[in-house]
């Protein structure tokens, strides 16, 4: 039996005859012949019964009126899931994340993206190094990868979202200790805040001091990324943090300074080189048009006087206040299918 099949069985006993259902259905109706007697076949039993040119229905076809209208019921509501799915309405993306990018800048994409698709949800798996995340990605265990660029593996496509950018934080009430923009050489001896050994950012970073011939003082190594602002602002020592991450310390009090040179990397999603879903590619895009609305208003920002870091705290809390607008206008909170305030 095939869906079709219910259909064309379903027409004959809603018309009430072999015609009068091919006409509802636009099929011809030697057709619509064949096919019943092709399902009554296959259940070895008769469906109807030939009373001179007409058709009445049998007790086997009775039987099979209502799983028959439940055999479309489910199909209509597999199309619409699907369709769901594929007008990124309904679904899940499952993304994998370098693990000191979840935070910044994975996390405001996500949530922006839940924002403006309620009902899709996300599911976000870290790694602590590149082949780790791109493991995943390889696999099929998650569809997208966040990581650094670029990649030279030939099956991954790449692309770039958002350049990240490097800090130093200090702890509060030491602005004068260093200057505005601090060259990594005056770094030496500095005692430092780091995260665990062997991931990313932390090898990142330890590269570029030592390609400036500076030995990293670490006093402070913990496992939990989290824990290192707060370290910081308690006065444990200095940490070099993506400005995002660093721009919540500065809330708090502690010190923010640019320094010099630049430390930088790209941050891109990778997946496998083929398709991808409706969903992942809407993901994709808006979190490219975020980081550009970001990196846009801070430019703006610094064309009018503002410092690079000044800037960047500036469209941060610009950003807060468009979200607390929007959430008080319509919460992000919903029960039972609707939005409702919490």
């Amino acid at each position: 039996m095939d869906v079709r099949q219910m259909e064309y069985f379903l027409a004959v006993v809603d018309n009430g005859g072999i015609n009068r259902a091919a006409v509802a259905l636009h099929v011809a109706q030697p057709s619509l012949s064949q096919s019943i007697r092709k399902l009554e076949s296959e259940l070895k039993t008769q469906l109807f019964h030939r009373v001179g040119r007409g058709l009445v229905i049998a007790p086997a076809g009775e039987a099979l009126v209502g799983p028959a209208r439940q055999v479309l019921r489910d199909m209509e509501a597999a199309q619409a899931a699907v369709r769901e799915v594929r007008e990124v309405k309904r679904g899940r993306i499952d993304i994998a994340a370098l693990a000191d990018m979840s935070t910044d800048p994975l996390s405001v994409w996500v949530a922006r993206f839940r924002v403006r698709h309620p009902d899709m949800r996300l599911r976000v798996e870290e790694r602590d190094d590149v082949a780790g995340v791109l493991e995943l990605v390889h696999s099929g265990a998650c569809e997208l990868g966040v990581t650094t660029l670029p990649q030279s593996q030939h099956e991954f496509f790449g692309r770039r979202l958002v350049t990240q950018n490097f800090v130093l934080v200090l702890p509060p009430g030491t602005e004068s200790e260093l200057p505005d923009t601090v060259p990594l050489e005056m770094l030496a001896g500095i005692p430092l805040v780091m995260g665990e050994r062997r991931t990313a950012s932390r090898d990142y970073i330890e590269q570029a001091l030592r390609g400036r011939g500076i030995e990293p003082h670490v006093v402070v190594e913990v496992p939990q990324r989290g824990a290192v602002l707060p370290m910081v602002v308690s006065g444990a020592g200095a940490a070099i943090l993506p400005l995002r991450m660093a721009l919540e310390a500065h809330q708090r009090g502690a010190v923010v300074k640019e320094v010099a040179p630049t430390l930088t990397r790209e941050v891109g999603a990778v997946h496998r080189v083929g398709r991808v879903s409706e969903a992942a590619v809407e993901f994709l895009d808006y979190s490219a048009e975020i980081a550009q609305q970001w990196e846009s208003a801070v430019a703006r920002r610094q064309a009018g006087g503002h410092s690079w870091i000044e800037a960047a705290a500036l469209t941060v809390a610009a950003m807060e206040r468009h979200n607390l607008a929007g959430f008080r206008d319509q919460s992000p909170l919903r029960r039972d299918g609707s939005r409702t305030a919490p």
